[in-house]
């Protein structure tokens, strides 16, 4: 049959039919490229969900905190506004405890 010029041409239309499904498959629109960038980019966006996850889990804990126990609320009103007790004395210290100190050098 390939020695006939009609078998050459289904031949060669098998072939060029082959190739084209190749490129297809292989850089074309839905082939093993994007494939390849759509997994990494649900494997980068599922790792983002995780850290959004987690601190969603820490921030509702910590409205759980606040809603609940007055111990929260009066650790956040010390630490952010400088709140005190009554009876209470509050102590500023300032400067750099590591730093060295050196004598004033002399005229």
């Amino acid at each position: 049959m390939l020695r006939t010029p009609f078998g050459k041409l289904l031949l060669a239309l098998a072939l060029a039919l082959f190739l084209f499904l190749q490129y297809s498959l292989w850089v074309g629109e839905g082939g093993v490229r994007d494939v390849q960038a759509l997994k990494h980019s649900v494997a980068a966006l599922s790792a983002e969900n995780e850290k959004l996850a987690e601190r969603n889990r820490v921030l509702e804990a910590e409205v759980k905190d606040l809603k609940n126990g007055l111990e929260a609320v009066e650790e956040h009103s010390r630490l952010d506004l400088g709140m005190v007790r009554d009876n209470e004395t509050f102590y500023l210290v300032t400067g750099n405890p590591d730093a060295k100190k050196t004598a004033p050098a002399a005229p």
